[in-house]
Formats: structure tokens, sequence, C-alpha cells
């Protein structure tokens, strides 16, 4: 489980700094940031640093797709997967509202791509995970 996880995480980690390369990312900050300060007439005067949203998207995309064939089940897995990205979209407004401006299409894209790879691995291999408690004689 540790080797598709680490290629899941990795792979997607590679798209979101594939996309950033081509300049996607920023244009889809710019689109998060004029949704949620009233159609871009307010500026952020504070920006986070690169390596925090790389080092947070690396995490997250990671993790999740660690956690996710981690666990049993596949509505768990969903349940994990669309409640972690909805998580990472909500800091968009929260980080508007302390005056930073919202980068997060990069972990955005990373973890719904992590968890995408995760859910269609888990529903293609045997996970040991979903066998059931071993019985005591």
């Amino acid at each position: 489980m540790l080797v598709p996880a680490t290629a899941i995480g990795g792979l997607s980690v590679l798209l979101a700094a594939g996309l950033a390369a081509t300049g996607l990312i920023g244009r889809l900050d710019a689109m998060v940031s004029a949704a949620v300060s009233r159609n871009g007439r307010e500026t952020f005067p504070n920006q986070l640093p690169e390596p925090v949203v790389w080092l947070s998207t690396a995490i997250l995309a990671f993790g999740l797709a660690f956690a996710i064939l981690s666990t049993a089940g596949t509505a768990r897995r969903i349940t994990l997967w669309i409640t972690t990205a909805v998580l990472v979209g909500a800091w968009a407004p929260v980080l508007s509202l302390a005056a930073h401006a919202p980068a997060v299409s990069a972990p955005w894209i990373a973890t719904f791509w992590s968890g995408v790879c995760a859910l269609f691995y888990a529903s293609n291999h045997h996970m040991a995970c979903d066998d059931g408690p071993a019985t005591r004689p």
C-alpha cells in the first residue's frame, strides 16, 4: 500500500506542478480570488509563501492517497475524498478573510486527482484493509 500511495501522491503533485508551469494555476487562483473578494474589487496585501503552498500540496496529495488506500469500504473512501476536497476548497474564504491571496488551486487539484487515482486503484485491487477482522479460535 505504501508504493501505490507514494506513486499516486507523487503524480498528483507532478500534475499540479505541470499546471503551474503552464500558468493555469495562477489563472485559477485569480478566479478564486475574484470569487471570494466581491468580484475582484478587493486586493490581498499578503501572499502565502510558495514553499508553504507546495508543502501543503504534497502533504494533502500523499496523505489522502495513503488514507484512502488504508480505509475499508468504497463509501468510506468516497466520503473521505469528498470531505478532503471540500475542506481544501473551503480555505479560500478563510485566507481571504485573513487578507491572504487564496492560493488553493494547486492543493485542490492535487488533492482531487490523488483521490480519483486512489479510488480507482482501490476499486481494481484487493486491499488488505477490506478483509474482515481476523477471528480467534
